[in-house]
């Protein structure tokens, strides 16, 4: 997804899995089952990324 603002979002779903896998556009990876909380976590860029999880390669 492109927000508005030209940001892009990533989820991915991880075959045979319920895993959800989120990059957003800052480069921080999140992993969820819920997709309301992966979006709420993209969305809430930059409160809701913890600075201890790690940066992806983009």
């Amino acid at each position: 997804m492109t927000s508005p603002t030209g940001e892009i979002y990533r989820i991915d779903w991880l075959p045979g899995t319920d895993i959800l896998h989120g990059t957003c556009h800052c480069g921080r990876e999140h992993t969820a089952q819920d997709p309301v909380e992966m979006w709420e976590w993209m969305l809430a860029h930059p409160q809701g990324h913890d600075v201890d999880e790690p940066r992806g390669n983009s």
